[in-house]
Order: C-alpha cells, then sequence, then structure tokens
C-alpha cells in the first residue's frame, strides 16, 4: 500500500474512528499523512500545535494510538505502526 492510497481512504478511517472512540478522534482528525514506510505511518500535527490552546492531545494521543490503528486495520486492511513528528 502506499501512502496516497491510505490518504484516499483517509476520511473514511476517520468515520469509523469517531464511531468507536470520539476522543480518539478529536485527536487525531487534524493529523496531516506525512510519509508510510515498511508499515510505519508518519503523521504530523506541526499545524495543529500552531493554534493549540488547551486542547492540545499530543500527551494522550499516545493512549488512543491502538484505537485510531484498529480503525485502520478494519477499513483498509492493513496493520501499521503509528508514529508523530
Amino acid at each position: 500500500m502506499e501512502l496516497d492510497q491510505i490518504r484516499a481512504q483517509w476520511n473514511q478511517i476517520l468515520d469509523a474512528l469517531e464511531s468507536e472512540n470520539r476522543v480518539a478522534w478529536i485527536a487525531y482528525f487534524d493529523a496531516r499523512l506525512s510519509s508510510f514506510e515498511n508499515g510505519v505511518l508518519t503523521l504530523d500535527f506541526s499545524d495543529s500545535r500552531k493554534f493549540a490552546t488547551s486542547h492540545e492531545y499530543s500527551e494522550t494521543r499516545p493512549n488512543l494510538k491502538s484505537a485510531l490503528q484498529a480503525a485502520i486495520k478494519s477499513t483498509i486492511g492493513i496493520d501499521v505502526e503509528i508514529i508523530e513528528q
């Protein structure tokens, strides 16, 4: 699978995430998909950090990562490791 294929399905992945875990959706909805190599999906939150207020989720996201991974698996059928940059 290529990054562009994941990007093409990203809204469906987020919809699946929202239906299972709204807090996880809030934490990940503004991620930019930076790269996908060797099963590792890199997410970029630099744009969202520019406008972060009291709703910064960087400390919460590690606890919610498995929900995003499950949404990716259920939507496009691949297992991924997720890292942030």
